[in-house]
Order: structure tokens, then sequence, then C-alpha cells
């Protein structure tokens, strides 16, 4: 259902969207698609804190970002740290 505005021009109002549009076409899609963009770049946004729920996820996961960052980080400080290490140890049973 269009309401028209100019219809010489044909010009008509999508009353769903509330846009001037040419006759036939509406943008409604293309909305909705920039809709759901705006979803995924505050969800980008959102990651980079790790608070807060994003829209893909389960409820009571608001701080799951944070614990897995924080678990990864430990595991990998100790991969590193125990690298290190050995190879301290080893140049020091090589010197002895």
């Amino acid at each position: 259902m269009y309401i028209h505005v100019l219809p010489e021009y044909g010009l008509v109002v999508d009353p769903l969207v509330g846009l001037v549009t040419s006759m036939g076409e509406s943008y409604t899609p293309m909305i909705e698609q920039v809709a759901l963009l705006e979803v995924v770049a505050d969800d980008l946004v959102n990651m980079l804190s790790g608070e807060g729920a994003l829209a893909a996820s389960y409820p009571g996961r608001e701080k799951s970002l944070m614990i897995a960052g924080g678990v990864t980080s430990f595991w990998y400080g100790m991969a590193i740290g125990l690298f290190i290490a050995g190879i301290i140890a080893f140049q020091l049973i090589r010197m002895g």
C-alpha cells in the first residue's frame, strides 16, 4: 500500500517505512539489512570490551568473553613461560 505524493513523477510514500520512493520500489528490505548490520557492528564493539550480552548468545553469558580471554591468556603464558624456562635449563645443563 502506497500513498501518492506526486503521481506525475511517480513518487509515493511507503507508510511502513516512512520514506518517499518511486512507485513500485520499496526500501523495506534494504532498511532491514541495515538494521541487521547495525546489530552486528554493535556486537563487534561490545566484543572488544568483553562485557554485555551479544545478540547471538544465550541468556546469562554476559561475562563469557572476559572469562575465556583470561583462561586463554593463562595457558599462553604458561606455554611461553615453560618454553623460556626450558631454554634456560638446557643452557645451564650444557654449561655444567
